[in-house]
């Protein structure tokens, strides 16, 4: 029989005699590494394995489980517990397998409900070398539910208000309709489908963005389109406003006729962007006159002429007739 011999390091102290403490430190680890590479005695230990939900009905939606994951206790050499820590080893829950009561295979004998499927050891994927002791839990309680297509008008909610006056008005999304395919209990309590909220954040202009769908239990949905594009068109609101007491002016009268008209002013609504109405510049243009060219002395009814800038608009006038007296 051949002999292993271990050739020790010389341990001395600073004054050059044997250090014991540490010599014998170094013994004991080796005699730990040593017994460690020749044992062969099966140790346990315990795995998480994650759950692999497979082979649900092609009608069908897996709404709940109890567990993705499973624990189980396993005996093995420490090299072969070694090498399966290395592994990623996962469960597969066959849930056509496990489901199917019909011989001949016919999928419609699957109904919506809830279930429990056994936890079949022989699927965990270990050495043949490495024995399963103990599963927890031994069943994965599930439910299914019909699957649904259902396809949606998209709504984009705001927040916030836009830039003193102005208004937001009704988005526009590309695309303007979105597929969503999913448990029928799902489906069927959505009423509108909306994005995620937008804030308008004092907006004085139309502007785009990207959002994704306001989906709670957005990983039991398949949607068409996950992101859509929003455009937010922004306008002035129109406002309106009363001009009293604007006097009535004369044109192309006589130079030496004498004009009398009765009532002297009018007063005026006019309607326009909120930003042109509080210009004093723009409301100085609003102006009445009477247009006497051609007119020859005389008593007349005659309706007035209102200047009223580009962009606005006039809604209502009081007087409409006035009288016109020509000397």
């Amino acid at each position: 029989m051949s002999s292993v011999r271990f050739h020790l390091p010389k341990f001395l102290t600073p004054s050059g005699m044997p250090d014991l403490r540490r010599a014998g430190a170094v013994i004991r680890l080796l005699l730990l590494v040593l017994f460690s590479a020749c044992t062969t005695e099966p140790v346990e230990t315990d795995l998480l394995l994650p759950v692999d939900f497979s082979n649900v009905p092609s009608d069908m939606v897996l709404t709940s489980y109890s567990t993705d994951k499973i624990e189980i206790r396993i005996q093995a050499s420490p090299r072969h517990i070694e090498m399966i820590n290395k592994e990623n080893i996962r469960y597969p829950a066959d849930l056509y397998t496990d489901l199917e009561f019909d011989p001949a295979g016919a999928s419609d004998s699957i109904r919506p409900g809830d279930y429990l499927l056994p936890v079949d050891k022989n699927r965990i994927p270990v050495h043949q070398a490495v024995r399963i002791v103990n599963i927890n839990p031994s069943y994965l309680s599930v439910r299914l539910e019909k699957n649904l297509i259902k396809t949606f008008k998209v709504t984009v909610p705001y927040t916030g208000t836009a830039a003193k006056g102005h208004i937001a008005l009704e988005a526009a999304c590309d695309p303007s309709g979105v597929t969503l395919e999913g448990p029928i209990s799902l489906i069927s309590a959505i009423d509108t489908l909306k994005t995620k909220p937008i804030d308008l954040n004092n907006a004085q202009e139309t502007f785009k963005k990207k959002l994704p769908l306001d989906l709670e239990d957005h990983k039991l949905y398949s949607a068409s389109q996950d992101i859509i594009v929003v455009t937010v068109p922004i306008q002035e609101k129109l406002v309106t406003r009363l001009f009293k007491d604007i006097p009535i002016r004369i044109w192309n009268a006589g130079a030496k006729a004498k004009v009398h008209i009765e009532p002297k002013t009018i007063q005026i609504t006019i309607k326009g962007p909120f930003e042109a109405m509080g210009n004093k510049k723009i409301t100085d243009q609003v102006f009445a006159f009477v247009d006497l060219a051609g007119m020859k002395p005389g008593i007349y009814a005659r309706h007035v002429h209102v200047n009223v800038p580009a962009g606005l608009i006039m809604t209502e006038a009081d007087p409409k007739v006035f009288t016109v007296k020509i000397h």
